[in-house]
């Protein structure tokens, strides 16, 4: 049977990306491109089996298969060409939450977390809100390409005696996919200064570039270190179904993650999260290669037609994720463009300046994971822009 990827109108479904937006954004008649989910019906063989759980109509305490661990760990070894130990993973409901308790594993209050703006909000919030200093060690920008700093991240460790670097790969929101020499380079250094690494790498199949996305942990030997984080979450459209993965290749911190675990009480998920994985990664690649290209579609939809009416504007390009950064502020004063952005516009984006303060003011993100009409009435509405 050929796979489908299929647009779902999610209006008046509790969604929170087009539910949520008076709470938010403080007015509900906006067209959504922020919260990071898609738009699509998830693979078809999520549902089916979700479908079969439901109609047995028995949901007491789940027993997780075996099944559950193969197919992640097939899945890994086959698209990521990194091979996982059963016992190298952990459960985690979320891969935010398991930043919150790494961070709090790993370093103690005033110590040191780095981070590389712009870069995922909550991975600042989960510094702060644990009482770490955050370190931030911007990445640098030309034309809208953006690359690692080296050099200011080896002083910012040695000068801040930074304990703990939270990396995101792919990068969101900028859109790139680290090569193997930029990962090396970053994680040597790390290695040499007693940082530990939370990689997080949930955004790792969403590849819409011509560039392979590299996971860290395969880069070379730094099991005392890293730990990895990811999730099937973003790859199919399974948020809501809280499930994901922690591995840990090191005995000795595995020891201790348990020992936190054990504290939290909180080792296991729910079975229509293991459920909807198992599915989806053992019959869910159609599916996923669908909907990469209508990612990759929408990018090239956005940018021609931004090309047009915003000529000035520099949309990064997009080697991963399913998320557009666009810089505006060659098109319109930076500190005007959230007013008009949503006020004139219409539009519920999420902006620059969550992603590392004023100095990404006049950026915004757009979620690609949509219909084409959604996207083309994006860059419609962005050409009211102009008339600022």
């Amino acid at each position: 049977m050929q796979e489908t990827v299929k647009y779902r109108d999610r209006k008046n479904t509790d969604c929170e990306k087009w539910d949520g937006l008076k709470e938010q954004f403080g007015k509900a008649e906006l067209l959504p491109a922020w919260v990071a989910d898609m738009d699509f019906e998830a693979p078809a063989c999520v549902q089916e089996a979700l479908r079969k759980y439901v109609d047995f109509n028995v949901y007491g305490y789940y027993k997780v298969p075996e099944d559950y661990w193969q197919s992640f760990i097939s899945w890994e070894r086959k698209y990521h060409s990194y091979q996982v130990k059963k016992e190298w993973i952990r459960f985690v409901p979320g891969v935010v939450p398991a930043i919150y308790w790494l961070i709090q594993m790993l370093t103690g209050e005033g110590d040191s977390v780095l981070v590389m703006p712009p870069v995922y909000y909550p991975f600042f919030h989960a510094a702060e809100e644990t009482g770490r200093r955050l370190i931030r060690c911007p990445l640098r920008c030309r034309n809208g390409v953006y690359e690692m700093d080296t050099e200011l991240f080896k002083r910012k460790i040695k000068e801040e005696k930074v304990r703990l670097f939270i990396l995101c790969s792919p990068h969101n929101p900028v859109g790139r996919v680290w090569t193997r020499k930029e990962l090396k380079t970053i994680l040597d250094l790390c290695l040499e200064n007693h940082v530990f690494v939370i990689a997080d790498e949930i955004h790792q199949d969403l590849i819409t570039g011509e560039r392979e996305q590299t996971a860290a942990a395969a880069v070379g030997s730094y099991d005392s270190i890293l730990i990895t984080l990811t999730s099937a979450a973003k790859t199919f459209n399974l948020s809501g179904c809280q499930n994901g993965f922690l591995i840990i290749p090191d005995s000795g911190l595995r020891q201790r993650y348990d020992e936190t675990a054990r504290r939290l009480h909180l080792t296991e998920g729910g079975a229509f999260g293991y459920i909807a994985v198992q599915a989806a990664y053992q019959g869910g690649r159609q599916w996923l290669e669908k909907a990469l290209c209508l990612v990759r579609d929408n990018y090239v939809c956005l940018k021609e037609a931004l090309s047009q009416s915003l000529p000035d504007a520099v949309i990064s390009p997009l080697e991963g994720t399913y998320l557009a950064w666009v810089d505006l502020s060659g098109a319109v004063k930076k500190e005007r463009v959230k007013e008009l952005v949503q006020n004139r516009c219409g539009l519920a984006v999420d902006f620059g300046e969550w992603f590392g303060g004023r100095e990404y003011e006049g950026y915004i993100r757009i979620n690609l994971a949509t219909s084409r009409e959604n996207v083309k009435e994006i860059a419609d509405r962005l050409s009211l822009l102009i008339e600022g």
